[in-house]
């Protein structure tokens, strides 16, 4: 890795978006941090962000991003390594089946947005000492099937991986433009990122099940619009690297690499206010398991 290259962290990069945005940005000259599971993946794709670089520019940190004790420690290493200029939060998924983390929570909420929660968190110093810098999160459209509600850690009725997905994602998204409010003072953008609808290997393990029987009829359409992870990482990239984005914050930019405020319509004050709380809850719950 190189002394003075730009240093970014990429969640869940082994596969998928997040690989193809390592890629990308190894490409232009980045040092890239892969963070995952699986020790066998992760050596291809190190490998894979070696050669797009034309020299050692990728590394391998393990670890269970489900778990948030599991996601702090790896984020308070990275942060006791100095100066960072990027995380990609790309970490999350859809499932359909209902899981649970390892502090009890259900997967989706774990993964969507409890992780990419504390490793921020843990970043913020690094973040701040690398400023002007920013912060990406993937977001997704999900959330226009979200059930916008968070008085309890998951709605009643039965579990759809779609909505409970989305309700994940929401929930990240009001997170995440309360966080670009805070950190702009530090010299710390936040932008989230929509990649669309990509063939990826969790992509590959959804069924029917995941939909609410309202929405199964359109199965087909959706399987249809699904894209390669290539081009689903146009979005993320854009959003970490495009220079017309510097100097601001609180934005989503869409699959096409540009700036689209679609989603922000469904993260209202009382929303925003509402996953505050809820968060707060969860957070708490999961530190006393």
């Amino acid at each position: 890795m190189t002394e003075h290259a730009p240093r970014a962290v990429v969640t869940a990069g082994t596969g998928g978006i997040g690989l193809e945005t390592a890629l990308g940005l190894t490409r232009r000259g980045w040092d890239v941090t892969l963070v995952a599971r699986d020790p066998a993946r992760a050596e291809a794709a190190v490998a894979r962000v070696d050669e797009a670089a034309g020299r050692t520019a990728g590394r391998f940190v393990r670890a269970d991003l489900s778990s948030l004790a599991a996601t702090r420690r790896p984020g308070e290493h990275l942060a006791a390594e100095g100066a960072l200029n990027l995380p990609v939060n790309n970490v999350g998924g859809m499932w359909s089946e209902r899981w649970e983390s390892p502090e009890g929570i259900e997967g989706s909420i774990a993964l969507n947005h409890l992780s990419p929660y504390v490793l921020t968190e843990t970043l913020l110093d690094a973040l701040a000492a690398a400023a002007p810098s920013r912060v990406v999160n993937v977001t997704s459209s999900a959330i226009t099937a979200a059930q916008a509600v968070f008085e309890d850690a998951e709605p009643p009725g039965p579990h759809y991986g779609l909505p409970a997905t989305g309700r994940a994602k929401l929930a990240h998204l009001a997170h995440s433009m309360e966080l670009a409010g805070r950190l702009a003072p530090r010299g710390i953008s936040v932008i989230a990122a929509d990649p669309g609808a990509a063939a990826t290997g969790n992509a590959a393990l959804m069924t029917l099940d995941i939909l609410p029987p309202a929405m199964r009829p359109f199965w087909e359409q959706i399987q249809k619009g699904v894209s390669a992870p290539a081009a689903a990482a146009t979005g993320p990239l854009a959003a970490a690297l495009d220079p017309a984005l510097d100097g601001r914050t609180g934005l989503v930019v869409g699959p096409d690499g540009t700036v689209d405020d679609t989603l922000l319509a469904f993260v209202t004050p009382e929303v925003t206010e509402a996953v505050r709380r809820w968060t707060a809850e969860l957070m708490a719950a999961g530190q006393a398991s």
